[in-house]
């Protein structure tokens, strides 16, 4: 007999209820009319409830145009012969999860274990798929980390380090709950058997590619504390060429500030005072000596 996929967006209670594969317990049913939480909650999950197994997927999927990250939350109840996928309508106006692609994917033959099987794979396959996505990010923020004013990328690296944390938050639940079945030990009923053995075995591929999402995950991070370490550098190397700048006046100006203090002493004999001459020597002094200085400070490529 050929499982059976039903799949539901944002459905009533009466919708879940009659189409729900057999008698929910009150939690899953909480869980699977729940709207979508904040990136937090719910935590991704796949365990055993009597007879069947419930589970609750994320989807991290990266907004380009708004440089943000969104998730997409699919919950599933697995029977050993149907399939029910309740998906939920991200807040925001962000569609929800698309499984066309997976449902055509499908073999008449399938268990039920088997579609859920290739419901996950391809949310490992979007996992790398966004991992891809913010290396691109990662690289665009870098090249422009010399032009871009340093408040600006300041604000970028955060949101990007923030948006890090919470796709791993989502990504290790769910390669553990992977696992958990490649091991066998998602809890049934005895003769509930929900995952046959070529299905565990089908899992390590799915299981493969969260491993592969995980650690994109940990170089991206690297790469984003290198920017972050290239960003600071660079805020510290402008500082220092102002206080150069900064150096280079006040030194201009300490020469010219001590022949004026020097003459503008109340005393009568200063040979220069009664001079002809004196007043242009003073500015002589002053001009050549600040002359001096820029020449100096040039040469020592200071400005």
């Amino acid at each position: 007999m050929a499982a059976t996929w039903i799949d539901l967006v944002d459905p009533s209670l009466e919708e879940l209820r009659g189409k729900a594969p057999r008698e929910l317990e009150e939690t899953a049913v909480d869980r699977l009319l729940a709207p979508p939480q904040h990136e937090d909650e719910p935590r991704p999950t796949l365990q055993g409830h009597g007879d069947y197994v419930f589970g609750v997927f994320l989807i991290a999927v990266a907004d380009r145009a708004r440089d943000s990250v969104y998730y997409q939350e699919i919950d599933v109840v697995l029977t050993h012969d149907t399939l029910l996928t309740v998906r939920k309508t991200p807040p925001g106006s962000m569609p929800a999860c698309d499984v066309d692609l997976v449902r055509k994917s499908v073999k008449p033959d399938d268990s039920a274990g088997m579609m859920a099987y290739r419901l996950i794979d391809e949310i490992a396959e979007r996992y790398l798929t966004l991992v891809d996505d913010l290396d691109e990010e990662i690289d665009e923020l870098e090249d422009i980390v010399e032009t871009q004013p340093a408040d600006r990328t300041r604000a970028r690296i955060s949101s990007l380090r923030h948006d890090l944390l919470h796709i791993r938050r989502t990504l290790t639940p769910m390669r553990d709950s992977v696992r958990r079945v490649i091991d066998n030990t998602v809890e049934v009923e005895d003769g509930a058997e929900v995952f046959p053995h070529d299905v565990e075995v089908a899992f390590n591929a799915a299981y493969d590619k969260f491993l592969r999402a995980s650690d994109g995950l940990d170089l991206a991070r690297d790469l984003l504390a290198g920017v972050r370490d290239y960003s600071q550098a660079k805020i510290a190397n402008d500082q220092n060429e102002v206080m150069k700048r900064l150096t280079v006046i006040a030194s201009l100006l300490l020469l010219p500030t001590f022949i004026v203090g020097l003459y503008g002493q109340n005393f009568v004999d200063i040979p220069e005072l009664r001079w002809h001459f004196g007043y242009a020597f003073s500015w002589g002094v002053i001009l050549g000596t600040t002359a001096l200085q820029l020449w100096w400070f040039r040469r020592s490529r200071w400005f």
